[in-house]
């Protein structure tokens, strides 16, 4: 896979690694705290790795900027972005609230799923069935954003006692094995990575059912540059690597390589 990726990335940046002197270089090193996001992000023993941080460290020698990923919980990811005490969010969709303070840089598209235990029918077709029906219950990650609706979901559902806020996906889907929880909302690859990385888990991914709902329509993923604690310069330099990166088809041939076409059929393509 990797000498693939380094094709698609050596044709992607020809324009910046031509002479020494035509070289992009950030003024510093660029600070990227992460946390788990399927295969999108991956740590193993405190490891950082995954489609995002393996391609741009792939990018390093020919642009000249050293990106420092640091593990860290989704939510603490979301809140040093907002405050300005680190560079990079990614994943992330994009928010009104981020693009307050940052640039967004669109890698590829996602669709979120309900994701459900399979049984006789779907938890719910739509966002207001499963505020209707006040029987489910839902387990999200905490710091995982897909939208005004979605925020309006949890804020109701918190409010019925109906809704789990877990620290990552695993959590999540350990409640939906259990049956602690009915439903949740996110990715297919983020699902489908948990399970599979997880050995108590074991089984689970054969059992999930995986419905579009409308209310959450396909929308872009990719990674926030940025504007309070960069200066112009190297955000524009980020901006056009990780423009470079998303246009090369690496992103894409990332998940490809990872997942069964199941988990992306209807979930992930091209931006």
């Amino acid at each position: 896979m990797y000498d693939r990726l380094s094709r698609l990335l050596s044709a992607a940046l020809i324009p910046l690694a031509v002479t020494p002197a035509a070289m992009a270089a950030c003024s510093r090193d660029i600070i990227v705290p992460v946390a788990a996001s399927g295969e999108a992000v991956t740590i193993e023993g405190g490891e950082v790795h995954g489609i995002y941080p393996d391609l741009m460290r792939s990018m390093e020698q020919k642009t000249g900027c050293h990106f420092v990923f640091s593990n860290v919980p989704r939510a603490r990811q979301v809140a040093l972005f907002e405050n300005g005490n680190a560079d990079l969010l990614l994943p992330a969709s994009p928010t009104p609230g981020r693009d307050q303070i940052a640039t967004f840089v669109p890698m590829v598209s996602h669709r979120t799923m309900l994701i459900s235990v399979m049984g006789e029918r779907a938890p719910a077709a739509s966002m207001h069935e499963l505020l209707e029906r006040r029987e489910l219950r839902l387990a999200v990650v905490r710091g995982f954003d897909y939208g005004e609706q979605y925020s309006s979901l949890l804020k109701e559902l918190g409010k019925q006692g109906r809704l789990f806020m877990e620290v990552d996906v695993r959590a999540v889907a350990r409640l939906l094995q259990a049956g602690s929880a009915d439903a949740t909302i996110m990715g297919s690859p983020l699902m489908a990575s948990a399970v599979e990385h997880e050995p108590r888990l074991k089984g689970l991914l054969d059992k999930l059912r995986f419905d579009a709902i409308p209310e959450l329509p396909w929308h872009p993923s990719g990674a926030y540059v940025s504007r309070k604690s960069l200066t112009p310069e190297d955000q524009r330099e980020l901006r056009e690597l990780l423009d470079k990166l998303a246009k090369s088809g690496a992103v894409m041939e990332g998940y490809q390589h990872r997942f069964h076409p199941r988990m992306l059929n209807g979930s992930v393509r091209a931006r």
